[in-house]
């Protein structure tokens, strides 16, 4: 009888990219596709529940809430029960989230289920990080965590017209029955088929966690690089997961299946933006140009692309929000930025602080544009431009404040 034949190195590699890598890729691309939902089904929210702006972006903001309140314990976790268990865990929390939001038949109860969303889903990028760095060797970690970030790309550009198109097949409250569906299938997914491994660091205590972030805070690099995180991505975040639509349908004048078209031109941008901003910032660190300037350049042309709806100028749509996506990403890069200064024992808990203070950044900017949106009148249905230039409009000069502040305070070449 012929023996069967062992596995080669390419077998083993293939087996763990479909057992282990293609899971937790598929968590990390319903997370972003259910980030970016509201944008599209707002109409029907409005509807349904007579919200005014300053509803509509608490509500929908209590996602970055939710997931930054969870962002403590999320590191803890992960060291002591490994991706496998945390993240197939808490898609059972986002499941029951979805499920709550598409039943809620109040504003309270859209807010509890969005919050829950947003807990279920935070371990979705960190987990998928911690398991490429756990069964992938280290020199093929770039690559590895390209493939998770593509697939939250895709998750964006499914937020899109994608779900514009299946809301003309079902209402917005069964689309979430289907996104419970999903969470849970994702969630059988990764306890089925990952199998339990664990990295051979030993796993850290609250109080050496704490004590990580507070070293972290303390450090000159931290606030030199946070302020411009949180300003450029909670913007980009807020523009792209709400306000970005309604701006369109309010200032613009668009209609629904063009406003999908534009975020999915947004979504495209900002694959390709994630694509090309790591890659040029590597190859031109070869040349003595440092990240930072990569970074601030990006951020620079993004805000300038803003201060067209600050002005309320309408052309040139599918060029202007191909850019929004594309520069819109420039701001990821302080995660690498950052993660350069620290050792490498400090670097995940570097990237979860910086990631706690820009969810919680993003929770009171979506939300903070909806106050100051409501603070003029409604003509006909449709929120004042004025409301959006002012809105945008400090949006931006927060954004010029902390890129000045970022190179001000950047560190001279030796």
């Amino acid at each position: 009888m012929k023996q069967a034949e062992a596995e080669t190195p390419r077998d083993i590699g293939l087996r763990v990219m479909l057992t282990v890598m293609v899971p937790f890729a598929c968590g990390y691309f319903l997370s972003y596709l259910i980030r970016n939902v509201n944008a599209v089904i707002a109409p029907d929210l409005v509807a349904t529940f007579h919200l005014d702006a300053s509803d509509l972006g608490l509500l929908t903001s209590a996602y970055f809430l939710g997931f930054a309140l969870f962002q403590f314990a999320l590191g803890v976790l992960l060291d002591r029960y490994g991706p496998r268990r945390v993240e197939g865990s808490l898609l059972i929390v986002a499941a029951c989230g979805a499920l709550i939001f598409g039943a809620s038949q109040g504003t309270s109860m859209l807010i509890l289920g969005r919050v829950l969303i947003g807990v279920g889903v935070s371990a979705c990028l960190m987990a998928a990080f911690k398991a490429n760095a756990i069964w992938f060797a280290r020199e093929r970690l770039p690559a590895m965590n390209g493939w998770i970030l593509g697939a939250g790309g895709l998750g964006a550009l499914c937020s899109t017209a994608p779900v514009e198109w299946m809301l003309h097949w079902m209402d917005w409250r069964t689309l979430f029955v289907v996104f419970a569906a999903a969470f849970a299938a994702v969630s059988a997914l990764i306890f089925g088929l990952v199998p339990e491994r664990h990295d051979n660091t030993p796993p850290a205590t609250v109080s050496e966690q704490f004590r990580g972030f507070v070293q972290i805070a303390a450090t000159r690099e931290f606030w030199r690089i946070a302020p411009l995180n949180m300003a450029s991505q909670s913007a980009f975040m807020a523009l792209q997961g709400l306000w970005a639509a309604r701006w369109m349908k309010d200032v613009g004048g668009f209609g629904r299946d063009e406003v999908a078209n534009y975020l999915l031109l947004a979504a495209i941008g900002m694959v390709a933006g994630h694509l090309t901003m790591g890659n040029l910032a590597t190859r031109l660190a070869r040349d003595g140009i440092p990240p930072s300037r990569v970074a601030g350049t990006g951020v620079a042309i993004a805000i300038m692309v803003q201060a067209t709806m600050v002005a309320g100028y309408t052309g040139m749509q599918p060029l202007i929000w191909l850019m929004f996506g594309f520069f819109g990403a420039s701001g990821t890069l302080c995660f690498a930025i950052l993660a350069q200064t620290c050792p490498v024992s400090m670097a995940g808990r570097a990237n979860t602080a910086l990631n706690l203070t820009l969810f919680a950044t993003t929770f009171l900017v979506q939300w903070g544009i909806g106050v100051v949106i409501n603070r003029y009148p409604l003509d006909n249905g449709s929120y004042a431009p004025e409301g959006y230039a002012l809105a945008f409009g400090v949006t931006a000069a927060l954004q010029v404040a902390a890129l000045v502040w970022f190179f001000r305070r950047m560190p001279r070449p030796a």
